[in-house]
């Protein structure tokens, strides 16, 4: 266990993922306490000092062979840490480091004072954090010290201030230490972005998020507030009941924006009949303008839960991007992770989608899978290849608390997947060698290899509601359980964000509740006050 004692809680949210990076199979516990002389172990020697404090907007040099010290010897082999201790003061940051053998080393910078430049400290003391863990395991991270959900967002907003590209990938280095490779990557994917928005009037637009919290069966990896259908069909006719309600409240909400895009998530909407899909569908499309829609997409997700009467119910109403997410095509992977489908049934679920005029289907594959190799992503990607689907997802797979896989651990029979950096690898090539443009990316805790997912897509048929959610630029309301309704203020990059519960029982129960704060927080939002 590696302890973290922090003299101020205001930046745990940055330090704790930062070290989770570095030593992702370690738990990690954080305090907060004054630093004090005392929280520092003795041992033999004084503590070695790679560098005096560097003033405030003093660059900071660091030699790629530095090697900190213990004590008075040197670190000769990767070290076990025990205890990390930051001193956050005014204008300067020590960060002491702990060792299993009783051995420490430290360092420390100045920086401009937290009160006149918060963002500016925090960027300091995650770069010597960085830089000192990076030095003691021998690791370099792709994303440096980026550790946020969103890091193309940056180079969306420095493109809009008509930064030039140099810039931006200078700022990727030097402020967070980020690889060329990925901070290309972003630059790449926010032009993309920028250009795909740019005959889209998002800003006095909203698009529109409907969550169907149930699936056909749990997955190993799943953390989303979903529940297995089977056996419920009183608890699913009660929350389309609630979420009907809450469809009719909502729907004269916004009458100064145009609707431009809508989303059917989960969960696996298509765990639903077809003639729940059809009544679901109509009332949304009888309560909601859907003159300015450009994108109507459903996850339909899971195979197993496709026929041709939903497909059916969904193309008359005008859906025109569905998801069949397979995750792997290795039938060995389906069953360990709890997918309740066969690879035959991708396929057919496919052939169908097809047969009812689906021309936009976006495929979902998870890297780093447990027991799966480079040799297996790569053939199931030959095996989506034969399908020639119009958008190809690739999540690298993040081990969430929530997460059965997290809870529970690895089944007897399974062991953890090698070479996920190669398989990343593998996936960027066959994009690139069938046609598929990356044009969103986002980031999620724990991580393996802290890597990222990225989406591609066949060039016209991108999916817009994943960039506007990803790059934050558009209001979204969002209604069904757990959904969270952001309202965007763009002349003044604020948002604000009010959700439902997440309990499914609780949604149905207080269903008048959540429809009375949300009306609530929108008026507000719309006459432009904060919550």
């Amino acid at each position: 266990m590696i302890e973290i004692i922090l003299s101020d809680s205001i930046f745990d949210n940055d330090i704790y993922p930062l070290v989770k990076a570095f030593y992702p199979s370690e738990e990690i516990k954080t305090e907060h306490r004054t630093v004090t002389d005392s929280a520092i172990p003795c041992a033999d020697g004084e503590p070695g000092e790679p560098g005096e404090p560097r003033e405030p907007g003093e660059p900071e040099v660091y030699k790629e062979d530095i090697s900190y010290t213990a004590g008075n010897s040197m670190i000769s082999e990767i070290p076990v840490i025990s205890r990390i201790i930051i001193d956050m003061l005014i204008d300067r940051i020590k960060i002491t480091i702990v060792l299993q053998t009783g051995e420490y080393v430290k360092d420390s910078t100045k920086t401009l004072p937290v009160t006149e430049d918060k963002s500016a400290y925090k960027n300091a003391l995650k770069r010597l954090l960085y830089r000192m863990l990076s030095c003691i395991s021998g690791r370099k991270l792709p994303w440096g010290t980026l550790t946020g959900i969103r890091p193309t967002k940056l180079a969306y907003d420095m493109l809009d201030r008509g930064i030039t590209c140099e810039e931006i990938l200078n700022h990727y280095r030097e402020e967070y230490l980020c690889s060329d490779e990925k901070a290309l990557m972003c630059i790449q994917i926010a032009q993309r972005e920028r250009q795909l928005l740019s005959d889209i009037d998002y800003k006095n637009g909203y698009s529109l998020y409907i969550g169907i919290p149930f699936c056909p069966s749990t997955c190993l990896y799943c953390s989303f507030p979903s529940y297995n259908a089977k056996g419920r069909e009183g608890l699913v006719n009660d929350y389309l009941n609630a979420l009907e309600r809450e469809i009719i409240a909502m729907a004269g909400c916004f009458r100064d924006k145009k609707l431009n895009a809508v989303y059917f998530g989960g969960g696996t909407p298509t765990t639903l009949t077809a003639k729940q899909l059809d009544k679901l569908l109509g009332t949304v499309k009888s309560c909601f303008d859907f003159s300015s829609v450009r994108e109507f997409c459903v996850e339909a997700g899971r195979p197993d839960s496709i026929t041709q009467d939903k497909l059916a119910a969904l193309k008359i109403h005008g859906v025109n991007r569905i998801a069949i997410n397979p995750q792997s095509m290795q039938p060995g992977t389906l069953q360990l992770i709890g997918r309740n489908h066969t690879v035959s049934q991708v396929r057919e679920a496919f052939g169908l989608a097809r047969e009812a005029g689906f021309d936009n289907i976006n495929m979902d594959i998870i890297i780093g899978l447990p027991g799966e190799t480079p040799e297996d992503v790569a053939d199931t990607l030959s095996q989506i290849k034969e399908l020639e689907p119009e958008g190809l997802t690739v999540h690298t797979l993040a081990l969430k608390r929530a997460a059965r896989l997290n809870t529970q651990g690895l089944p007897a029979d399974a062991r953890q997947a090698e070479g996920v950096s190669e398989m990343l690898d593998i996936t960027i090539k066959f994009a690139k060698e069938n046609g598929y443009l990356p044009y969103y990316l986002y980031r999620q805790k724990n991580m393996a290899d802290n890597l990222e997912n990225i989406g591609y897509a066949k060039k016209g048929r991108e999916g817009l509601y994943n960039i506007l959610i990803m790059e934050e630029k558009q209001t979204i309301l969002a209604l069904g359980a757990a959904a969270i309704t952001k309202y965007v203020f763009p002349d003044n990059n604020r948002i604000e964000r009010i959700d439902n519960v997440k309990s499914i029982t609780d949604y149905t129960g207080r269903i008048e509740e959540m429809i009375s704060r949300k009306q609530l927080f929108l008026a507000k939002c719309i006459t432009g006050g904060k919550q």
